[in-house]
């Protein structure tokens, strides 16, 4: 008895009255209650509880799940690279719901205005708490990037998710976006914590030797659990190594064979991986490496309502930015897993009530920042969004922004899927650009580049996310390209996937001899300069007043 039908057993009557006119809220909240939305029926000896993926995120947002999520070869089709109305076909779920809403990206503004926004940790801690009374001993753990993605984690560095996490203490922790801070904060952060914070292929490079706990044993329902950490693995490639010198990462998977056997061999009945690998690495990782039982995947902000299986290993998708809790139960026997029931349980935050205590540590967090958090500085025609693989509003707005206030002809912005949403209409708040900002590499270069650098760049990113073997992929999306077009043909290997470069003003081709001027951010160099990026877009959004974003067709893709 698994998944799917406890995930939309809180949308059935929803429905069955969805009309022409859609919802709204007064009905939503009225069909679709807490007591459904946390209903479940208790199966085996076992609960893990995973969340993964926050960014910062304290208080409900909205979220826009991806349009575009390309798999290549062998998994071209298979979740998670399915989107739209092909993802709600394979699910079984009908347009207009509450679970259509939650996981697709199809109507999003129109539902959002009746389902209302997700999330909220002071929301999540109800629904860890009625697992836990239900389960008093389950196992809560989370996946990672949980201390970066806000105003107030910026500016606190990350001390206010740590303290609200505690409050919901966790067992475990695995890492990636955390070591932006530096390792010395890392460190001191990690050294007060209640909980282990893991990391199996996280290596001391001098000593070569683990750096941080690899796992650690539970005993739960009188079952002996491993809990292995896998933090993500191309930390010095994707973000700036000299922030935490001295550590190597990898997916190592022949340490994780070591790490496998050596707690089989200390009696563990259950194998779990607390991974931020990103969901193609965890599915070839699940092939190759036996004894794993259940993988709670992260860092690639995939959500899905039913577990992957890989063999005998179970693959757990929970989503990002607090939008989803995954409630596993396991049916431990023998040291096999005879059973389980699972359910994503979406934080609909009009529904679900707040923990009031929670929600107390929460306000207080945001406290010494209510004025800057609230500041309006301007107001958006467009629903704001970052994920898909090739562009998203929010990023054209930064490259509106660096190539007008930086003075540049072509601008580049990283593509990272953390970031919420704003609807057409709302006003942008300097919360809102920091949640789609807040790093602490922030500075907005301005350089001189070759069209045969540019060229090289954009094949080098296109191949961190379409090289055919997952070992080679990053997680991330594509950059996103402003005041430039391209092709590009997923389907070609290295170096040849990226043609048609076209400078978007003129109608020209970029020649490969000439220099062109570059704005951009998040460069992982050292020593480049320039204002913070949230500068640079604020002067520019205030100067707007009322944004609005030309829809994006410079990308042409092929090969799908």
């Amino acid at each position: 008895m698994i998944s799917r039908r406890d995930f939309l057993q809180a949308t059935v009557a929803a429905s069955a009255i969805y009309g022409a006119t859609g919802w709204n809220r007064a009905a939503a909240q009225q069909k679709m209650t807490q007591e459904k939305l946390l209903e479940f029926d208790t199966t085996g000896n076992v609960t893990l509880i995973h969340i993964t993926d926050i960014h910062g995120q304290l208080k409900p947002v909205y979220f826009r799940e991806p349009e575009i999520n390309l798999g290549m070869g062998a998994v071209n089709g298979l979740p998670p690279h399915v989107t739209g109305a092909d993802f709600l076909k394979m699910f079984n779920m009908t347009p207009g719901t509450p679970a259509a809403y939650a996981l697709s990206y199809q109507d999003f503004s129109t539902l959002a205005k009746s389902y209302g926004r997700m999330g909220g940790l002071d929301r999540a801690a109800t629904v860890i708490n009625a697992i836990r009374s239900d389960r008093p001993d389950a196992l809560l753990l989370d996946g990672g990037d949980t201390w970066q993605g806000s105003y107030t984690t910026h500016h606190t560095n990350g001390q206010d998710m740590v303290n609200v996490m505690n409050a919901l203490k966790p067992d475990a922790m695995t890492s990636h976006w955390e070591f932006t801070l530096g390792i010395d904060r890392v460190t001191e952060i990690v050294e007060t914590l209640d909980f282990p914070f893991l990391g199996a292929n996280i290596f001391d490079s001098e000593w070569d030797e683990p750096a941080y706990d690899p796992y650690k044993m539970f005993e739960r329902g009188g079952v002996k659990i491993a809990v292995i950490g896998q933090a993500f693995p191309y930390m010095p490639i994707a973000n700036p190594g000299w922030m935490f010198p001295g550590l190597s990462f990898g997916i190592r998977e022949e340490r994780m064979v070591e790490v496998v056997d050596e707690v089989r061999a200390k009696g563990a009945e259950l194998v779990v991986l607390l991974s931020h690998n990103g969901f193609d690495v965890d599915r070839k990782l699940a092939s190759r490496v036996d004894g794993i039982d259940v993988i709670l995947t992260g860092h690639t902000h995939d959500a899905l309502p039913e577990p992957v299986m890989v063999g005998k290993t179970m693959l757990i998708a929970s989503g990002s930015n607090g939008k989803f809790v995954t409630r596993l139960d396991l049916d431990v026997r023998d040291g096999q897993v005879m059973g389980f029931a699972h359910k994503l349980i979406p934080i609909f935050s009009d529904v679900i009530a707040p923990d009031p205590m929670v929600a107390k540590l929460i306000d207080e967090q945001r406290a010494p920042f209510t004025d800057q958090l609230s500041e309006v500085l301007g107001t958006t025609t467009n629903e704001l969004y970052r994920r898909g693989n090739f562009n998203g509003t929010w990023d054209d707005l930064l490259c509106n922004a660096l190539i007008d206030e930086r003075e540049a002809d072509i601008a580049l912005s990283p593509g990272f899927r953390w970031g919420p949403s704003l609807l057409p209409g709302q006003d942008i708040t300097r919360e809102d650009l920091f949640n789609a900002t807040a790093m602490s590499y922030p500075e907005a270069y301005r350089s001189e580049m070759t069209g045969e650098f540019l060229h090289v760049i954009l094949e080098d990113v296109a191949d961190n996310l379409f090289n055919p073997d997952p070992y080679y992929q990053q997680g991330g999306d594509m950059v996103r390209v402003g005041g430039m077009g391209y092709s590009i043909d997923v389907s070609k290997p290295q170096g040849s996937r990226i043609t048609d470069m076209t400078i978007l003003k003129t109608g020209e081709l970029v020649e490969p001899s000439k220099t062109y001027t570059v704005a951009g951010w998040a460069s992982v160099n050292e020593e480049t300069e320039g204002p913070a990026i949230w500068d640079v877009a604020e002067a520019w959004i205030k100067r707007q007043g009322s944004v609005s974003i030309d829809p994006n067709t410079s990308v042409k893709v092929f090969g799908t």
